[in-house]
């Protein structure tokens, strides 16, 4: 996990001031420099464990709000105020810096070196993709139970009638699902419930039996990347991704694009999913444990439950199970 990237903020969200995070436990404080490039530091300062987020930026450096302590992006202390000669700064006077990246509209951090980039969305930065940021959302619950949340289709009739299922059509269709590396895939054909007025998102008609083909991607341990599709050349892209901000809680990130729609307010989208999220989270949060548990006999599995069992395999086989 520690070598993963992880999204802590969308960009918009980071302006001048320092924006206070968690990842994976540890307090964080992510902040830009004078040039606009994203740092990710310890949010606790080396002096007296001042929060550091609570400081200011001062050109390249954070600056502690408790004595004015200054620390560049490395994590380096350059200016104690206190001090008569301001080159003789300890060599322990630094605190911990992090791979920050800026991605998809995202800031995103590694706490160690990452072991592999971000996947690829083909379709983002085309001029014929529009993509609006959704959330975040963020759960009293795991990021392993909030991203396989994401990927089930039985839930569909019972928690998102009328939006996303039918609870006269409550069967799975057959799908089969492929792991590839740290990758996990799969592509299901379902009937889908029609647009309503309030939420016309999808490029589906509004036909009596609309149906989606529905190409997925599970980049584990916590990233999904869907291409969904009517037949025609309208489609959409999701990309989720779940922040693990410790065992039990999380929150997600999801952006959207779509080549079709161009005039359509980002809102109506952003309302849909948030209509889907909230439903989702009081199911999601009720669950127990707070962790999907990784050892594959401690829930009963059916054969729709293929996604899952792949995603848990895999996120064992890479040694995300702890």
């Amino acid at each position: 996990m520690r070598q993963t990237l992880h999204p802590v903020a969308y960009s918009t969200d980071l302006g001048t001031s320092p924006l206070s995070v968690r990842l994976l436990g540890e307090p964080l404080v992510v902040w830009r420099d004078s040039t606009g490039i994203a740092h990710a530091t310890s949010d606790v300062c080396v002096h007296r464990g001042t929060a550091l987020s609570g400081g200011c930026v001062k050109g390249d450096t954070i600056m502690c709000p408790y004595h004015g302590w200054q620390f560049d992006g490395n994590g380096k202390c350059t200016h104690i105020p206190q001090m008569e000669d301001p080159t003789k700064i300890p060599t322990k006077a630094k605190i911990a810096a992090h791979t920050c990246i800026e991605q998809y509209n995202m800031i995103w951090v590694s706490l160690e070196e990452p072991r592999r980039p971000l996947p690829a969305i083909d379709e983002f930065g085309a001029k014929e993709w529009i993509w609006v940021n959704c959330g975040p959302y963020e759960w009293n619950t795991h990021s392993s139970r909030q991203l396989e949340n994401f990927t089930d289709f039985g839930h569909f009739p019972w928690v998102h009638p009328g939006l996303l299922g039918d609870i006269n059509r409550p069967v799975v269709p057959d799908y089969e699902v492929r792991t590839e590396g740290h990758v996990v895939k799969y592509d299901i054909t379902r009937p889908e419930a029609p647009n309503t007025d309030d939420f016309p998102v999808f490029a589906n008609a509004n036909t009596d039996a609309p149906t989606r083909t529905s190409h997925y991607e599970i980049h584990t341990p916590f990233t999904l990347l869907l291409h969904l599709g009517w037949g025609g050349k309208e489609g959409m892209v999701y990309f989720f991704v779940s922040q693990p901000i410790d065992d039990e809680h999380s929150r997600g990130f999801l952006i959207i694009g779509r080549n079709y729609n161009y005039d359509q307010p980002d809102s109506v989208l952003q309302d849909f999913e948030d209509v889907i999220f909230n439903q989702d989270k009081v199911i999601v949060e009720s669950q127990l444990p707070k962790k999907v548990p990784f050892d594959i006999t401690k829930e009963l599995h059916m054969k729709f439950d293929a996604v899952a069992l792949a995603y848990r395999k895999a996120m064992i086989s890479h040694g995300f199970d702890n």
